[in-house]
């Protein structure tokens, strides 16, 4: 049988975090002395890694303020989850949806915005992190839509783009997965609508977990 690998993105995919994000970046900012951007402008940068994320919520800022900003969030971040004020609850069916492909052969990979330490404590939480063969975060790699991360899942699991498909929430990894060479599939309960996907290439869009499902297994 034909080994398969599918990549996820994690935030806006696996796990609904936007809350934390939001709370964090206006910590972030308020801190700095600066008016947070609304949570529509941070729900847009969900993905990118966290120097670039600032670099296009103000643009025109020196890099170094940018990189005060990436890391006041992470300090944010991190004073919010010793309160106990984080969650990330995994979308409903997505838990299935992950043992259903584990259980046919499926390889599984996660290429995200967040960093090491971030990923190892949402996927033990939830007890999901034996599934992946491949964690890919934004600390080894450039940001999205760069595709560094979906080569390094392919070389980590042994296949070929042609057999891989990424699957996520956000242009920034429909563009990621097209420019690796992987099929794609744009998720609607994320944090850019599917009408975005749609214009980024994304090869299916799906709205719901049977859909997922079915878009994982057409061409596979």
């Amino acid at each position: 049988m034909t080994t398969r690998l599918a990549i996820f993105d994690c935030d806006g995919t696996l796990v609904d975090s936007q809350a934390n994000i939001c709370m964090a970046m206006e910590h972030a900012f308020e801190e700095a002395g600066l008016v947070p951007p609304s949570r529509h402008a941070t729900r847009r940068i969900v993905g990118l890694s966290l120097v670039e994320a600032m670099r296009q919520l103000l643009p025109d800022a020196e890099d170094a303020l940018h990189v005060d900003l990436a890391e006041r969030y992470k300090q944010a971040f991190f004073t919010l989850r010793g309160n106990g004020l984080v969650d990330e609850p995994l979308y409903d069916g997505i838990a299935g949806v992950l043992s259903e492909l584990d259980e046919k052969g499926w390889l599984l990979g996660v290429a995200t915005g967040k960093s090491d330490r971030g990923l190892a404590r949402c996927l033990d939480h939830h007890g999901i992190k034996g599934l992946f063969v491949s964690l890919q975060t934004a600390d080894r790699h450039p940001s999205k839509p760069h595709p560094s991360m979906v080569y390094e899942a392919l070389a980590d699991a042994g296949v070929d783009a042609g057999q891989a498909v990424v699957i996520g929430d956000t242009v920034y990894d429909i563009h990621m997965g097209r420019a690796a060479g992987c099929r794609t599939i744009g998720v609607g309960w994320g944090y850019h609508p599917l009408s975005e996907l749609g214009e980024a290439g994304a090869d299916h869009l799906v709205e719901t977990m049977e859909e997922l499902r079915l878009a994982l297994e057409d061409g596979a």
